[in-house]
């Protein structure tokens, strides 16, 4: 019996195994992947928009060599911290079920059972693609995930989205030999594109280096070409890869079948107090991106931190 178990692994699900363990409560920190998952999956190149004290947790000093630091070095403090705090952490074991069992909850992982009093769910947004829905995404060529430029040297490539992650990938397979499309369902790139980046992204569509579409959309993606609709009409374009960063969404489904209500609005955020972070189901708490619901750019590491404080003082209230 635990007094907390933490579902994800994240920097926000380590900060509340942290807060657990000054507390002096048993917890259990699992994660169907390794150590920060979503992290680990980020672009191989990937710098943060945060610097680098922004990002600690657990009164770590976080040390970049840069003003910001890059994925290599967030992976290198969140595995120090691990350690430093000695995190009691299943990695690798995803959860299959939880539910409430009279007072308490049974947990299901791929590899045990457990009962604890408590979940906190600290999931994140990262693991389910926004999918486009058009016949042939299921080929290998399309990717919802971009790791590095490499592969995609000579190759052309169709670049879907108009936010950060987009531009990220087209100017950087650009640069690295690639032939670059982007397909854009909006009229422009949207306004929160990095200020320092949109300019670039900017000239090089101008210029024609990067081609784009925009009020455009792929309605068929074949093995060696795709076709798209445009103002102008339809258009099929030879390809060789589609890189579809349309955005990540919540595990709503895991959610809904442990109880948790959500608003009815169009961002489907679910019900739960602001003070205590615990939701509609007593000792179900939510910490982290998971709190926005669809809204994915609400809550980040800075500013979420302070959700491991809340849940765990509420935890101690409770006994």
């Amino acid at each position: 019996m635990y007094d907390v178990l933490i579902i994800g692994a994240g920097p926000i699900g380590l900060a509340c195994g942290i807060e657990a363990k000054k507390r002096n409560l048993s917890y259990l920190i699992v994660d169907k992947g390794c150590l920060v998952n979503s992290i680990y999956n980020y672009p191989l190149n990937m710098t943060f928009f945060s610097t680098s004290e922004r990002l600690e947790i657990g009164d770590v000093p976080f040390i970049s060599h840069g003003n910001k630091p890059n994925r290599f070095e967030a992976l290198e403090y969140y595995r120090r911290v691990a350690i430093h705090w000695e995190l009691n952490v299943r990695l690798y074991e995803p959860v299959e079920d939880a539910k409430k069992d009279g007072e308490d909850f049974l947990v299901r992982t791929s590899r045990n059972e457990y009962r604890t009093k408590a979940i906190v769910l600290a999931i994140g947004f990262y693991d389910l693609p926004f999918l486009m829905g058009v016949p042939g995404e299921g080929l290998s060529k399309v990717k919802h995930y971009y790791d590095e430029p490499h592969p995609y040297f000579r190759q052309k490539i169709i670049v879907v989205g108009a936010a950060n992650s987009a531009v990220d990938v087209a100017l950087e397979t650009y640069r690295k030999g690639a032939d670059v499309t982007m397909v854009v369902r909006e009229p422009a790139l949207l306004d929160s594109v990095k200020y320092w980046v949109k300019p670039d992204i900017e000239n090089r569509i101008k210029e024609g280096s990067i081609k784009a579409y925009f009020n455009a959309e792929i309605t068929e993606i074949r093995q060696h070409e795709v076709k798209i609709i445009t103002p102008e009409g339809p258009k099929t374009l030879e390809n060789d890869f589609v890189l579809a960063m349309t955005g990540y969404k919540p595990n709503f489904e895991f959610m809904e079948n442990l109880g948790i209500q959500f608003n009815e609005d169009e961002m489907r955020t679910p019900v739960y107090n602001e003070n205590t972070n615990e939701t509609n189901v007593p000792n179900l708490f939510l910490a982290g991106v998971v709190c926005g619901g669809l809204k994915t750019n609400k809550w980040f590491i800075e500013n979420s931190r302070v959700h491991a404080e809340i849940i765990m003082d509420a935890l101690i209230t409770k006994r």
